[in-house]
């Protein structure tokens, strides 16, 4: 089965889970990465991504390096930013078309994981969702985060 670990990371915490699933499921890694990076430092890259979740804005997005479409298998990750996952999958929603795909959502946070998911299930209508994972602050305690990824997997692959 050929599988896509499509993810956004500002802060790394998703790009981590997304390895580890990488490495794991043997899966390709495609990250969705804007055109422009936030301003500001940490404090103003969160008020900016939240402000952007809020008006509905769709940043552009660099081109991709792999196709959706030829994968059977497909996780999606997101930081959560304003209790939904980031305006850079928006745009990416809006320009691919994933369609009758088993797919696995994953979010990292530091808090509450909000609508994320709900909103992903929406977006994501005529795919197969077939699992959730959501990590709280990964890096806090990487051992046991990365047993919770590998304690997810083993009940997927």
């Amino acid at each position: 089965m050929k599988t896509l670990i499509i993810y956004y990371s500002l802060d790394g915490h998703t790009r981590f889970v997304a390895e580890k699933i990488a490495l794991i499921s043997g899966g390709d890694l495609l990250e969705i990465k804007t055109a422009k990076q936030l301003p500001g430092g940490n404090v103003f890259k969160h008020f900016w991504g939240g402000k952007q979740v809020f008006t509905g804005e769709k940043p552009e997005i660099l081109l991709l390096s792999k196709n959706p479409a030829d994968y059977d298998l497909i996780f999606i990750g997101t930081p959560v930013w304003a209790f939904s996952y980031v305006p850079a999958l928006k745009t990416f929603f809006s320009q691919t078309k994933i369609s009758g795909k088993r797919v696995a959502l994953f979010l990292t946070c530091d808090g509450m994981p909000g609508k994320t998911f709900i909103n992903l299930k929406k977006v994501l209508a005529g795919n197969e969702i077939f699992g959730e994972l959501a990590l709280v602050s990964p890096f806090k305690n990487l051992e046991e985060s990365t047993n919770k990824i590998k304690n997810w997997l083993s009940n997927i692959f």
